[in-house]
């Protein structure tokens, strides 16, 4: 198992922006065969961070739903209504091996 964390630097003036665009995207994830861990805002602390985690069973197929999500239609929207709300400054990706008990 692979699990991505995202960390974004939002736009603090467009966080209800940044809360539409994760709703969109926690199911788009599963549809794809990952599983979502959610998304995190701003709470205390800095007003412009925050994160995504989510796992796929493999590398592999984490590279897969990147490729599958270029071409849905859902995908798309989601990454169209980002562009057009402009909540994300921007972001980076890195990737863990979870330990469980």
């Amino acid at each position: 198992m692979i699990t991505c964390y995202v960390r974004y630097v939002i736009d603090p003036k467009k966080i209800k922006e940044f809360e539409n665009y994760a709703k969109m995207w926690i199911p788009l994830v599963a549809k794809f065969g990952g599983q979502h861990n959610g998304y995190f805002l701003p709470s205390e602390g800095a007003n412009n961070i925050a994160m995504a985690l989510f796992s796929f069973d493999s590398l592999a197929a984490y590279e897969e739903y990147r490729t599958l999500s270029l071409n849905d239609p859902e995908c798309i929207r989601a990454f169209e209504y980002a562009d057009e709300v402009d909540c994300i400054v921007s972001y980076e990706r890195s990737f863990f091996r979870p330990v469980f008990e």
